[in-house]
Order: structure tokens, then C-alpha cells, then sequence
């Protein structure tokens, strides 16, 4: 069922139970009323018949009914009896006797007032005292002329129910279909939107609402997640292109190696100079797909459970440097604090180790023979500690720290250097993962400063 359908019978629903309800109200109201009417129709007649049987000396009984004719209204099959005290009927009117069981009659006598039910009649009792003595008298009739308004009433609001259902339909439809045409028109457009045509977005200004409306910021929200999405498929294609190519650079260099190895006998050493170069094409093959395969679980998240101390994780980083770099790195802790709990966060040990280890691999690499300090400072509540790695190296221009977490980008004063570009990029995804951040501040021939920002937890 579409939404206009729903929203229309829930609409119809909705109404239906309220005219129900009000119809309901309003007859059992004129039902009540008709009934107290009636009674007080009754009452009357008993008192009149009292007055004019008991206080004129027992008026016959059609001279009565001529009375009734001439100046009273008629009910329809009306009773009227008198009995005096002691029950003995003394006057019924059109000679229709209806004897009354005793316990009614005491009944009466006891509350001086009742009403009660004779078959399809309505009946009244009232206990009259005269001269003459005590007398019961009872006045009853058919209520015919209530029940037909009833019935009437009843098939009036039965009309106006079903004839108020049929227009309500229609017109919640309607407004339905109204209030839905903003969504119908951002369907449309949504509609038209693929893999391709990522940088169309949803034109709020066709919509039809205001600046507070649901449907507006629904819009502003898909349009940002269309954002997002063409931010993300265009680095996926950036990062595929730039990946196939740094992929097919080793495989066909060794491959081309191979190939010159194979076209005549060479000496031994020819030979080892060869593999030697082809296995230092593969070694570099192999750390570039370990970084993006690094770079791919970062992307997909992990799970972050262990507890991790930040000066224990630079101990490591530097352990894993090679021997013959090691002695340039430089660790320093600074005032490590009282408690303990402030040095840890909850993270991933190896991709943490990772990411500092890129920043550290980036720092000796191009700062020649300078040292490289790998400082923790931690002055602030549990969490809000940072790590900077130092050094005097070759620097990156302003120009270019725009870039520099561009998988695969490589400043143009730096592409004598052995690297892929995929160092940054990764190291600042897993720190992202981790609720870090990182910055860079650098200037040409004087160095790099690579800060780390753990926000606090």
C-alpha cells in the first residue's frame, strides 16, 4: 500500500471513529431526553387524571374520556387506572384493565413516585392523598410518536456517516496527495541520480515548503550524503587509478628485468645484479600492497578494544625501525603523570604502531642523516595526550600540505626519493579511526613537524 493510500484510510480511520463517537453521544442524549419527556408526560397525565377523577367526586369514566378528547392528547394505547388503598381498581380509563402485582403497587406506596415498564408501555405510579383517602394511580402508554424521532434520527446520522465517510475520503486523498507532492518531486529528481551523475543534487528550490520543513532538511541531508558519496567514489577512483599504476611500475620493471636477463647467457655476477634489482622491485611491490591493504582495513574499521599506552607504543616504533636508522631516532616522554590510566586509549596496537611508524619512515627519509625526535606530551585530562615527530629535514612546500593526504601524491622536490605517497594518507585514516588527529606544519629546508591529537575519552 503506498503512503497516500495509508495516509488517507488513517485519515478516513480517524474521523470515522470521532463521527462515530459524536453521533453515538448525541443519540444516546436525544434518547434520554425523549425518555424524560415522556415520563414527564406521564406524570402529568396521572396527576391530571387524580385531580379531575378524585377531586370531582369521581367522574365517570367516559366523561372522562370525553374530557381527554376535547382538551388533553391522546397516547398511543394509554392506561389509566386509579386504585384505592386497598388496591382495588376504582377507575380505568377505555375499560382496559391491566392488574398490577401487588409488589408494584407497594412499591409505589413506599417511594410514592415510580416508573416502570408494562410490556411495550411506559408506566408511571404516584402514591395521591385525598380526602377521600389514599389512592394509587397509574398512568402508561406507548411512546411511538419518541420512538419514530429516534428512528429517524437514526437513519439521518446513519446517511450523514456513510455520505461524510465518502466525501472524507475523497478529500483526505486529495491533501494527501498534496502533502505529498514535495516527496513525489524529490523522487523524481532523486530518481534520475546514478553511479555517473553523482554531482547532481536535489534542487530544493522546486520544493514547495518552508525553511523549517521535515522535507527541506530531508533534502539538505540527502543532498550532503550525495556529497560524501562523490567526494568518496572520486578518491576510490582517484585511489584505483594511482594504485593500478604504482602496481604496474615494479611488476613490469622486474618483468622487463627478467626479460634482458633472458635474451643471451650472462655471467654469474650479470645474473645476481639482476635478481638483485628485480628483488628490490618486489620488495617495494610488497610494502606498497601491504600499505593499501593496510589503508583498506583503516577504511573498513576495526575493532577498537585494547587498552593502549601511548609511551609503550613509541618504545615499539622506534624498536621497529631498522638497526641501521635506529640511532636517529630519538625518544622523548617527557613528564610521564601520575596516573597511569591517562596514557592509555582504546585502539588497535598494530594499526596505531603503523601509522606512527609511516610518520617516523617519512621523517628519516627525507631528512638525511639528521636525528628524528619522537616526543609524548601528556598535561591534560585522561585521553588528551600528543605525539609529535620532528624533523630537520627537506620540509614541504605551503603549496602542497594541501595535498600531501592525497594517496599516491608526491611533492615535486621529493620524487627522487624512493616512496609511493601512500604513507600520510594511511597514517592519518587509522588515526581518524582512533579519534585523533592529525597535522602537519613544515616549512622548505627547515623541516616537518607531524603532530598527533588524541581527543579525550
Amino acid at each position: 500500500m503506498t503512503i497516500r493510500n495509508r495516509l488517507t484510510w488513517l485519515f478516513v480511520g480517524v474521523v470515522a471513529v470521532l463521527l462515530a463517537t459524536t453521533l453515538t453521544v448525541v443519540f444516546v442524549f436525544q434518547a434520554r431526553y425523549t425518555l424524560r419527556e415522556f415520563r414527564q408526560r406521564l406524570r402529568e397525565r396521572a396527576q391530571i387524571t387524580g385531580y379531575i377523577y378524585l377531586e370531582k367526586d369521581e367522574m365517570r369514566a367516559s366523561a372522562f374520556r370525553d374530557f381527554e378528547k376535547k382538551y388533553l392528547q391522546s397516547l398511543n394505547s394509554e392506561i389509566l387506572q386509579v386504585y384505592d388503598a386497598n388496591g382495588e381498581v376504582r377507575f380505568v380509563a377505555e375499560d382496559e384493565r391491566v392488574q398490577l402485582p401487588d409488589a408494584v403497587l407497594a412499591r409505589i406506596i413506599l417511594n410514592k413516585e415510580i416508573f416502570f415498564e408494562l410490556g411495550k408501555r411506559k408506566a408511571v405510579g404516584l402514591f395521591y392523598h385525598d380526602n377521600q383517602g389514599d389512592f394509587i394511580i397509574v398512568a402508561a402508554a406507548e411512546n411511538s410518536s419518541g420512538q419514530k424521532r429516534l428512528n429517524y434520527l437514526i437513519t439521518i446520522m446513519a446517511v450523514i456517516f456513510v455520505g461524510s465517510l465518502v466525501v472524507i475520503y475523497w478529500v483526505g486523498r486529495l491533501f494527501a496527495g498534496r502533502a505529498l507532492a514535495p516527496i513525489a518531486a524529490m523522487n523524481d529528481q532523486v530518481d534520475r541520480i546514478t553511479a555517473q551523475d553523482l554531482h547532481l543534487r536535489v534542487d530544493e528550490t522546486q520544493l514547495p515548503v518552508s525553511e523549517q520543513d521535515d522535507l527541506l532538511r530531508l533534502a539538505r541531508t540527502f543532498n550532503r550524503l550525495l556529497e560524501r558519496l562523490e567526494t568518496s567514489f572520486e578518491g576510490q577512483r582517484t585511489f584505483v587509478s594511482n594504485a593500478s599504476h604504482e602496481l604496474r611500475t615494479p611488476l613490469t620493471s622486474s618483468i622487463g628485468e627478467l626479460q634482458v636477463l633472458l635474451t643471451r647467457e650472462r655471467s654469474p655476477e650479470a645474473y645476481r645484479e639482476g635478481v638483485a634489482s628485480v628483488l628490490g622491485e618486489l620488495q617495494q611491490l610488497k610494502v606498497l600492497i601491504n600499505s593499501l591493504l593496510d589503508m583498506a582495513q583503516a577504511d573498513g574499521g576495526s575493532a577498537l578494544t585494547e587498552d593502549v599506552r601511548l609511551d609503550e607504543l613509541l618504545v615499539e616504533v622506534r624498536e621497529a625501525v631498522p638497526p641501521a636508522l635506529r640511532s636517529r631516532v630519538q625518544v622523548d616522554l617527557g613528564a610521564l603523570p601520575d596516573d597511569p590510566a591517562t596514557l592509555e586509549i582504546k585502539g588497535h596496537r598494530a594499526l596505531l604502531g603503523r601509522a606512527l611508524g609511516n610518520l617516523v619512515d617519512n621523517a628519516l627519509k627525507y631528512s638525511a642523516d639528521q636525528p628524528v625526535r619522537l616526543e609524548l606530551r601528556c598535561d591534560g585530562p585522561v585521553g588528551s595526550c600528543r605525539v609529535r615527530v620532528v624533523d630537520q629535514g627537506l620540509g614541504i612546500a605551503r603549496a602542497d600540505l594541501a595535498n600531501v593526504f592525497q594517496p599516491f601524491f608526491r611533492s615535486a622536490h621529493v620524487r627522487g626519493v624512493v616512496g609511493h605517497g601512500v604513507g600520510l594518507p594511511l597514517a592519518k585514516r587509522i588515526l581518524e579511526l582512533h579519534g585523533g588527529r592529525l597535522e602537519l606544519r613544515s616549512e622548505l629546508g627547515r623541516g616537518t613537524v607531524a603532530e598527533v591529537w588524541f581527543k579525550e575519552h
